[in-house]
């Protein structure tokens, strides 16, 4: 295993996560820190970084060198972006940052960081074919794909920081500011040639800080119960709710926001701005937001070279192997689970008629029933469920992360808390609880029929004869451990599927 540090330094804030890359192409983010150093600021009156900014900027990567140093991370990838990519300065500082804090820094082109905010998003987010608006300090990025594929992209010399600057001193009120903005941003997106070639069912997908800010807010203003940002899906009233409170706001005001980072509160404005212009001018009625962008796009390229190339072909397969490995799970018995789930599940479609989508709910579950044994062996599977709502799960909807997360903690019995089931009601129906019931028996008998985790049971095959389900298992060597563990979820299987059940 290897502990690599990633800094990307923009024109508003300077982060650095470090990372540890495991054998055969996975990765963990292990520990991140970020400042605010606003290094664009007041950059659009003569083109060079100032030295109050210059200065913060050093210190912060100092501070983030002494962090490398004492976390064990054996290299630095170090990259700036649209700042110091128009710094008319940029030789002298980068020589400063190189002679006080030992890291050498790469000037990203505009053609390489919307690359890399591409691949941060193409191997992390199931969307075939998506539309990315990055709103940066001192960019703003628009990369249009399908099939995996970039189609075109364009980077407007210009984000949060710098429009935010630009009108601020017309004496204009708060809302008026912000409308100026949106007029600007609309007349820039009528000059890109290939703007109105999109096809009209794209989505969209938010990339940045401000739209992390952004579902901050919201979250804390619907009550939303996951943490999770990233695959969030906001509808443009939820959005327009937000950015109408804000707008018209002082500065001293909006920082009283809850879920408002008081280092944004200034910027935040500007950059729904020309998420709002973005918005109208393609007239969505809901986008996604993205948790990864750059950062991930480098880190998937340090762990998986291959990426460079294509994109990952499976983006949930591959976030469930990650979490296998940095969990522990034994990988044969997760395989060997998995696939007896979905065997069950095909045989018993009869019974539960759920569509296919469900299967992807089941095997998340399955591939991750044992994770809480990493917590503790006892009710391990309510860890287990605590684990996967709070894991970092790429290709899936936070509504199937919920359900999957109930199932998984069905494995060892029906224990469903109604008082966590009633916290996610602003993503799960009436109907859900008894679908999860049903995922959950499905689970159970699968993992019993492991029990002792050396794959007796190679495979079942299912015979729906009246008021009983017959289960016929192949085996290899003994199993009558296997087959009496799986029994003792026959009276949960009969209220869930209204058949009896025999195993043989």
């Amino acid at each position: 295993m290897e502990k690599i540090g990633i800094i990307d330094l923009g024109s508003n804030s300077a982060r650095l996560v470090i990372v540890n890359l495991f054998a055969e192409g996975y990765f963990m983010v292990v520990d991140e820190l970020k400042e605010s150093v606003r290094l664009g600021q007041d950059m659009e009156r003569d083109g060079f970084l100032k030295p109050q900014r210059v200065a913060e900027t050093i210190k912060t990567l100092k501070m983030f060198r002494r962090l490398c140093d004492a976390s064990g991370v054996s290299r630095i990838i170090a990259v700036a972006t649209a700042a110091v990519r128009r710094a008319k300065n940029q030789r002298s500082f980068l020589d400063e940052i190189q002679a006080s804090c030992g890291i050498k820094i790469r000037v990203l082109t505009a053609e390489e960081e919307a690359v890399y905010v591409y691949r941060g998003v193409i191997n992390t987010m199931d969307v075939p074919k998506g539309l990315i608006l990055e709103i940066g300090g001192g960019s703003t990025k628009i990369v249009y794909y399908n099939r995996r594929n970039i189609l075109n992209y364009v980077t407007m010399p210009f984000g949060a920081v710098t429009l935010t600057g630009l009108f601020s001193d017309d004496g204009l009120k708060p809302e008026e500011q912000a409308k100026k903005i949106e007029e600007f941003f609309t007349e820039q997106l009528k000059q890109i040639e290939w703007i109105n070639e999109i096809d009209p069912d794209v989505q969209m997908i938010g990339v940045g800080g401000s739209f992390r800010n952004l579902f901050k807010i919201n979250k804390i203003v619907n009550k939303y119960s996951l943490d999770t940002v990233h695959n969030y899906s906001m509808s443009v009233e939820d959005f327009e709710s937000v950015y109408d409170m804000l707008k018209v706001l002082d500065l001293d005001k909006k920082k009283k926001i809850k879920g408002l980072s008081a280092e944004r509160a200034d910027i935040l404005p500007a950059a729904l701005a020309i998420a709002k212009s973005f918005i109208s001018y393609f007239n969505f009625e809901k986008f996604v937001i993205s948790g990864a962008g750059l950062r991930e796009g480098i880190m998937f390229n340090q762990a998986l070279p291959l990426t460079e190339e294509k994109p990952i072909s499976d983006v949930l397969n591959y976030s469930l192997t990650t979490l296998v490995k940095y969990y522990g799970c034994d990988e044969k018995h997760v395989e060997h689970v998995v696939n007896l789930s979905i065997q069950l599940f095909k045989q018993l479609r009869v019974l539960h008629k759920f569509p296919r989508q469900y299967l992807r709910i089941l095997k998340v579950a399955a591939t991750l029933h044992d994770c809480g044994m990493k917590i503790k062996y006892y009710n391990h599977q309510r860890h287990s469920c605590y684990m996967i709502l709070n894991s970092n799960l790429y290709g899936l909807s936070h509504r199937d992360i919920v359900l999957a997360a109930f199932t998984a903690c069905c494995h060892k019995k029906e224990d469903i808390n109604l008082y966590d089931w009633s916290r996610y009601k602003c993503l799960l129906g009436e109907d859900d609880i008894e679908i999860v019931k049903r995922l959950g028996v499905i689970l159970r008998i699968a993992e019993s029929l492991d029990r002792s985790m050396s794959g007796a049971v190679k495979s079942i095959n299912c015979d729906i004869l009246g008021d009983s389900v017959i289960m016929k298992t192949e085996v290899e060597g003994e199993a009558t451990l296997e087959i009496r563990n799986a029994m003792a979820a026959s009276a949960e299987f009969r209220k869930s599927f209204r058949k009896n059940l025999e195993i043989l």
